[in-house]
């Protein structure tokens, strides 16, 4: 039986979207880390030691969802968690005060803006060119992006939301609301299905996702990897 695409989601998506971006070999592949932190395998226990001195160097760290590789005791495969795989198989319903007229489309003269609020809001996980991966939106107050969201992996049929994230200052305005509503229809408008992954510790997310057409799809064990030592 053939696998879900989501069932080995960066591993598909380094196959198919991003395979441009996509550093390894038929086995194994991540992302360069100046755009994304994500590693992905083939299969579970897939032998790829050979390959991971190129791929994971001294002080890397790479971060894998599901399926895992089989590794020596030279390095450090930890479970992080089990996080939500989310999925929103409809449009979402639109209100009236459903403001969209405020959202912008990020690009290279947003990112000081864009990189200043992951930092605070939304760390580990964007990195200087992580744009690269997919188109970003944002809200902006008085010159401040107040809140973004974008795209990170995906295949043919889906994209995966990410960054959703609001700065303190302008927290309970619905701007994330906003932003999720507008990206999630726009990609179903051009036949893809949107998903995310949010942690279970993270239960104001999960209620925002569920009162806007997300459904709960699985949980999905995430993973760190790195050369021991470093």
């Amino acid at each position: 039986m053939t696998d879900h695409p989501l069932d080995n989601p960066i591993w598909r998506s380094l196959r198919s979207r991003h395979r441009a971006l996509a550093v390894g070999d038929a086995r194994v592949a991540r992302y360069p880390a100046q755009i994304a932190p994500f590693l992905g395998v083939a299969e579970d226990a897939a032998d790829i030691e050979d390959l991971l001195p190129s791929l994971l160097p001294p002080g890397d760290t790479a971060l894998l969802l599901a399926r895992t590789p089989a590794v020596s005791t030279r390095w450090e495969l930890r479970h992080i968690t089990d996080l939500a795989q989310m999925i929103c198989p409809e449009p979402i319903a639109v209100s009236p005060r459903d403001d969209t007229a405020r959202i912008v489309e990020l690009d290279a003269s947003h990112r000081d803006d864009v990189l200043a609020l992951t930092a605070l809001v939304y760390p580990h996980y964007f990195r200087p060119h992580t744009m690269q991966l997919g188109r970003y939106f944002g809200i902006y107050h008085d010159g401040r992006l107040a809140a973004m969201a974008g795209e990170r992996m995906g295949t043919d049929d889906y994209t995966e939301l990410s960054a959703i994230c609001t700065h303190p200052d302008f927290l309970g305005r619905g701007h994330a609301r906003q932003l999720l509503i507008f990206l999630s229809n726009d990609n179903h408008a051009r036949g893809r299905i949107p998903f995310l992954h949010v942690s279970h510790e993270n239960p104001r997310a999960i209620g925002l996702y569920e009162r806007n057409g997300y459904r709960m799809r699985r949980d999905i064990a995430f993973w760190s990897l790195r050369r021991m030592g470093t």
